[in-house]
């Protein structure tokens, strides 16, 4: 591809603290038990018609956003951003869009039998028309049955929203009672979507309820688990691959004739998206560029490791590399910790996560980039706050989440190893961090909503619009996950945007400081 590289051959996994054997001719894919297995396509589509759970979440949402009271009601805030072109509309929403909070309490659904009933029967109209179109030929769900998977799965989403209420108003007692409900009635291990997202949820605030009562609220993270997860989710979900690969297309025109070069990335973790961009700097025209590389992370041990292994890589690519780690956070350190040179070009990358803080405070993280002044910065954002209150980041996470959720479930059976290694190593810790862990509350510090608008009004940094050539490695990583039609891919505002039907869930931009021109 004119002006990109290859995507093909280039996509492959390497396993946690094994050598990669890539060369230089192509990349070859490991085998390894560990990985999913094909998936019955008969049974694909079926799963495209049942897992609407951000669907419902909405739905639910809606409903009940009359029962607030008026202090979490007046706490959250709508935060909607849409992305169109001229075939596509990819929304950000807040499941708060035209809501109106009301002044008084109602009584609970599930104070009585009767309004629990009434509440079953509304919802499952609802969404009987909607869900009812499996194959019956193909061995789909009757309507009846359907109708009872909703009642139990929309029950769930509302009785852990009103936890979400009475955690919100520190009202703990009471959320504790209803944590303890939810234990009993969702499992990680479901047959539905709805279930495993409330099983995780319930168990992400029943830590936030302990550890108010404790004063805790540090995360405790087995790193090794969670890499290994992300290789999986690298495997089945074109999300990874996206981020990795519009960053480098946007680094690789950056160091377009440059000599030297400097990358530091904000959070390596293996430095899984690396070896392709070296690959392509080794074979340009011109020659390959001199690499040095300023790797952040939390455990010196595992930096040490992907520096062994990038070395390894650019030794037998005949390519000049140096590998710097330090083991601190990104916002806590000063510039002169940074090993700059004279002469080089410099590339900034952070694909962000909700696993931990990877950073640090932003105000700090902001200020270094300034001083930095890199030729490019590369970001990809989850479409997803951290910052607000409690409630705020509940419903946003809980959509987020129910998206992430429906994606694997139109593509992994219930039963799958791997989509529960994801579901619970990865994007279970996310979910913890965000309710349990994080928030201004207990971090004392508040995050920024969105990196982008935050650069944006900086006055250091401009964006850099993503390419044609990031928009063309995008749509082949696309088309190599079925279901290609599920995912939606918008180029718009400068950025690219990769999402799950309608809702934008990654976003990739580039930047560039105005003293480095």
């Amino acid at each position: 591809m004119k002006g990109g590289y290859e995507v093909v051959g280039a996509l492959d996994m390497i396993q946690p603290h094994e050598p990669w054997d890539y060369v230089s001719s192509g990349f070859p894919i490991p085998v390894s038990n560990s990985y999913p297995k094909p998936i019955n396509l008969e049974n694909r589509s079926m799963n495209l018609e049942k897992n609407e759970l951000s669907e419902w979440v909405e739905r639910v949402t809606k409903q009940l956003i009359d029962d607030l009271p008026d202090a979490a009601a007046e706490s959250l805030q709508t935060d909607t951003t849409v992305v169109s072109d001229q075939e596509t509309n990819v929304n950000v929403p807040s499941l708060l869009d035209d809501f109106r909070p009301r002044k008084m309490m109602r009584k609970s659904y599930f104070d009585s039998r009767d309004g629990e009933a009434f509440h079953h029967h509304q919802w499952s109209n609802d969404l009987g028309n909607q869900t009812n179109t499996c194959d019956n030929n193909a061995g789909g769900i009757t309507k009846s049955l359907m109708s009872r998977t909703d009642e139990h799965g929309l029950s769930l989403i509302t009785l852990l929203l009103e936890c979400a209420v009475a955690i919100s108003v520190d009202n703990l007692g009471e959320a504790h009672r209803m944590i303890l409900e939810l234990t009993q009635m969702a499992s990680p291990y479901g047959p539905s979507c709805a279930e495993r997202v409330v099983a995780y949820f319930a168990k992400a605030m029943s830590s936030r309820v302990i550890n108010s009562w404790l004063g805790i609220c540090a995360p405790l993270i087995n790193h090794k688990d969670v890499h290994c997860a992300f290789q999986v989710f690298n495997n089945v979900s074109p999300f990874i691959k996206f981020a990795h690969f519009t960053s480098n297309q946007a680094i690789l025109e950056a160091f377009q004739r440059r000599e030297r070069v400097h990358i530091i990335d904000l959070d390596i973790m293996q430095g899984l998206q690396w070896p392709a961009l070296f690959h392509i700097l080794a074979t340009r025209m011109e020659g390959p560029p001199q690499v040095r590389m300023t790797a952040m992370g939390t455990s010196m041990e595992l930096l040490m490791e992907t520096g062994k292994q990038l070395s390894n890589f650019a030794k037998r690519l005949g390519m000049s590399f140096e590998f710097h780690p330090i083991a601190r956070k990104f916002g806590e350190i000063d510039i002169s910790m940074v090993p700059l040179r004279r002469g080089e070009t410099l590339a900034v990358h952070w694909l962000q996560h909700s696993l931990y803080d990877a950073t640090g405070p932003d105000w700090k993280t902001m200020r270094l980039l300034q001083e930095l002044a890199p030729r490019v910065v590369t970001l990809v954002e989850q479409d997803i706050s951290h910052g607000g209150s409690f409630l705020d980041r509940f419903v946003g996470s809980l959509h987020y989440y129910s998206t992430l959720f429906d994606s694997l479930g139109a593509y992994l059976p219930c039963d799958d190893p791997s989509r529960h290694r994801i579901e619970h190593c990865l994007l279970h810790r996310e979910i913890n961090n965000i309710l349990a862990i994080g928030g201004p509350a207990r971090s004392g510090e508040d995050k920024f909503r969105h990196w982008r608008s935050e650069l944006a009004r900086s006055g250091p940094f401009v964006q850099v619009p993503m390419s044609g050539n990031s928009m063309a490695q995008a749509q082949l990583i696309l088309n190599m996950f079925p279901p290609a039609h599920g995912y939606s891919l918008v180029q718009g505002d400068g950025a690219l945007r990769l999402g799950w039907k309608d809702t934008s869930l990654f976003t990739a931009s580039a930047w560039t400081s105005r003293a480095s021109r």
